[in-house]
């Protein structure tokens, strides 16, 4: 199982998701900014970030862009998370480093999957 960077300012989605990536077997940190984000991708020891995209301090695609140009991070996966699901927002959280997409409110079982299909590609 994974060790996953949450990066979400809503209690109730960080709560939500973090008990259910816990029952899925997964480790969790989170963050509650785009700042700290930042900070806690940088201090290492994740395998995954999963990224709000409507931060505050740094929006979820500044600090996507800030993780992408750190030491080391290049590759780590990160999926950009947004109840914006406008037109556009998943080629914009593509070009801002993000390796996938998913909507909000998260259907778990789709996000595992997503998780799973790109920690598998990063061994």
């Amino acid at each position: 199982m994974a060790h996953v960077l949450l990066v979400e300012d809503n209690e109730m989605n960080r709560d939500m998701l973090s008990r259910r990536l816990i029952k899925a077997g997964h480790t969790v940190s989170m963050a509650f900014d785009g700042s700290q984000g930042v900070a806690m991708a940088r201090a290492g020891g994740h395998d995954i970030i999963l990224m709000d995209m409507s931060l505050p301090v740094i929006d979820g695609w500044e600090a996507t862009r800030q993780i992408r140009g750190s030491e080391g991070l290049a590759t780590i996966p990160i999926i950009a998370l947004t109840a914006h699901a406008m037109a556009g927002d998943r080629d914009k959280a593509m070009a801002a480093g993000c390796s996938d997409y998913d909507t909000k409110p998260v259907e778990i079982v789709r996000l595992l999957d997503k998780m799973a299909a790109l920690l598998d590609g990063a061994r």
